[in-house]
């Protein structure tokens, strides 16, 4: 019982929290930035590895100033997930701006289902919420249930409200079979780590050898689905566009590896340009293909 309202009170704080204008929850996250970088040093050695790997040709200070861009981008991010509580439509819609919302009912006109490839660059949690807005057909989003069950409920609730459904990584194929017959649009991460038994494949991302999911390529050829990038870009503090980029449209004419190939690589090419978006404090790296060649 005290368990449970500890809970409820954290919810509701967090909701009061929420209700604080944008430009004060900006100060917050400088100040957040601050005991996250100097003080607590959240993960700095792993974000240091990081692009250390991946940018090689940079030299310490060039990366450093990645590093601490990041790190107080980090802290924005933070402030506006919790924002996203309590967010209208019309300041959703204000703040994460679609550019070509034509292209999804194109290819709904053809009959076609689709499937975007996000990267965790940007505010992939806010172009979520907005993604259930794009259309009246289904929308999906694979996604990865926290351990705390009563906290994944509560941020789920969050993430549908604007009429996404979210589907967890393990229901995925399922999920898809049971909607074969129905037009579809299904997000499904670009960068996620694998479990160690799901890794059939290596690529190259960021400079180096990394396991990826077989996921989207998997399903898109399931279904002929159309395969886009649902690509992220940050125009200013707390302003963002987003735009689906066709990759694959006839997903069954590929060869191997030629869908999961596309999305990597287009995702590396983002990251590269804009590096500070994306979320270097992940583990991404912790299999290495020689570990299964043994």
């Amino acid at each position: 019982m005290l368990k449970k309202a500890a809970y409820n009170t954290g919810i509701f704080f967090w909701y009061l929290f929420s209700l604080l204008p944008f430009w004060f929850l900006y100060l917050v996250a400088d100040l957040l930035y601050l005991i996250i970088y100097y003080i607590i040093k959240y993960r700095r050695p792993v974000v240091y590895e990081n692009l250390k790997n991946a940018f090689p040709e940079k030299s310490e200070a060039e990366r450093l100033k990645i590093e601490k861009k990041y790190f107080h981008y980090m802290a924005d991010l933070l402030m506006e997930t919790f924002k996203m509580v309590s967010i209208s439509e019309k300041e959703l819609l204000k703040r994460m701006r679609v550019t070509n919302p034509e292209i999804v009912d194109h290819y709904f006109k053809q009959g076609r289902s689709i499937i975007a490839a996000a990267g965790h660059y940007g505010n992939w949690e806010m172009a979520a919420l907005v993604f259930g807005l794009l259309t009246e057909e289904k929308t999906l989003i694979v996604y990865k249930p926290l351990s705390n069950e009563a906290f994944d409920k509560f941020l789920n609730k969050q993430r549908t409200r604007f009429g996404s459904t979210l589907v967890a990584m393990k229901q995925t194929l399922r999920t898809i079979v049971a909607l074969k017959n129905e037009r579809t649009m299904i997000v499904l991460a670009s960068d996620q780590t694998p479990v160690r038994h799901d890794i059939n494949y290596f690529t190259t991302f960021l400079n180096q050898p990394t396991a990826v999911f077989l996921g989207i390529e998997k399903i898109a050829k399931m279904v002929d689905s159309v395969v886009l990038f649902y690509r992220i870009d940050v125009i200013k503090r707390g302003y963002y566009t987003y735009t689906l980029v066709p990759l694959i449209e006839h997903p069954k004419e590929t060869a191997q590896y030629e869908i999961t190939n596309a999305h990597v690589q287009y995702l590396d090419k983002q990251i590269k340009e804009t590096p500070q978006y994306w979320l270097w404090s992940h583990r991404r790296w912790k299999f290495k293909p020689e570990d299964f060649n043994k």
